[in-house]
């Protein structure tokens, strides 16, 4: 078994509205973890999609992981402060021939895993194939991932650094052919079967090539994708350990390819039940559901704290629930 530094866990909530009861599942057992680890715990803010991002969100969030009890051992990081790492991490797999220009669009391709339409005719050739014009790479790649330092301090209100973006077209805009088409670049995925133990759901297998394709990693609206950034961010923040809801599980094949891409260790896992609304949908923003009530903090860490599969702690305050909850944990989880 491979050796892992000191435990460093994370929280990566998304700015697109407060916690709910099911984000905070995700947010307690993560917290759990690493205490129950005598590890640090982090809080980093995944605002990378800035178009979903509602403005004030991440410090709703932050107020209310405070208000819970949830305290992080160092300041929280914004994705929209980072892009230079992305970009030399592209940069990179880039120099490897690991990427490539893709101007499919979502209309145009079947269901199921992309089926290589863009990808190079040959392995390691330059990015084009099929009946696309190659195009040319971003201008922001940066330099290697090794030698980028980046300020990790909380953006207090500094204006996002975001990338550079095509200008606005003017007048009659040309024909929507691949050739006229911005670019998405996709990671080249090599075949194979991807394995990795989950600590909650235990082995899990996943064939990344048959079952996801190459995926992107860079959008065509010039936006760096949630695949890259994940494996770049905890790289960075040196996070040893992944506790997520398990609508990420099927994320986790592909980020540990990417990281291995990158010449990266990819973090242990795990992957915990998700709250489900009446109709069985994953509780989430985008189903409208209802922010957490601190008017009753301790019963919101209860319900969370159940729906994880224990039983109600027989508290009466925040202070007397984490401890029994830590002790309860580590005798479950922690070997």
């Amino acid at each position: 078994m491979p050796s892992f530094p000191p435990y460093v866990g994370r929280f990566a909530p998304s700015p697109s509205g407060p916690l709910h009861a099911g984000s905070l599942v995700a947010a307690l057992a993560s917290y759990l973890d690493a205490r129950a680890q005598h590890g640090h715990w982090l809080v980093r803010i995944e605002d990378i999609d800035e178009p979903r991002t509602v403005p004030g969100a991440d410090r709703i969030i932050l107020r209310q992981l405070q208000a819970l009890g949830l305290h992080w051992d160092a300041a929280p990081v914004w994705q929209t402060q980072r892009h230079a790492l992305y970009a030399q991490a592209f940069a990179r797999l880039r120099a490897a021939n690991r990427v490539y220009a893709c101007h499919c669009t979502r209309r145009e391709l079947p269901p199921g895993p992309y089926p290589g339409t863009c990808r190079p005719t040959m392995v390691g050739a330059s990015a084009h194939a099929g009946r696309h014009a190659p195009a040319s790479p971003p201008s922001d790649e940066g330099p290697l991932f090794a030698s980028v330092v980046v300020d990790d301090k909380p953006n207090d209100g500094v204006p996002n650094t975001a990338l550079p973006r095509d200008p606005a077209q003017s007048g009659k805009p040309p024909p929507q052919t691949p050739r006229a088409r911005k670019a998405a670049w996709r990671f080249l995925v090599e075949s194979g079967i991807e394995t990795f133990r989950d600590r909650w759901l235990g082995t899990q297998s996943q064939d990344v090539a048959a079952a996801v394709g190459d995926f992107i990693i860079r959008r065509a609206d010039g936006l760096w994708a949630y695949q890259l950034v994940v494996v770049v961010d905890d790289a960075r923040q040196g996070v040893t350990d992944i506790v997520r809801g398990a609508d990420l599980l099927d994320s986790t094949a592909r980020q540990q390819h990417l990281a291995r891409a990158l010449g990266l260790r990819y973090p242990r896992v795990m992957h915990v039940p998700l709250i489900l609304d009446a109709a069985g949908r994953k509780l989430s923003k985008q189903n409208h559901a209802p922010a957490l009530n601190l008017d009753a903090p301790l019963e919101c860490l209860q319900q969370a704290w159940q729906a994880l599969g224990f039983a109600r702690l027989s508290v009466a305050t925040l202070d007397a629930f984490w401890p029994q909850a830590t002790a309860q944990w580590a005798r479950r989880f922690v070997p």
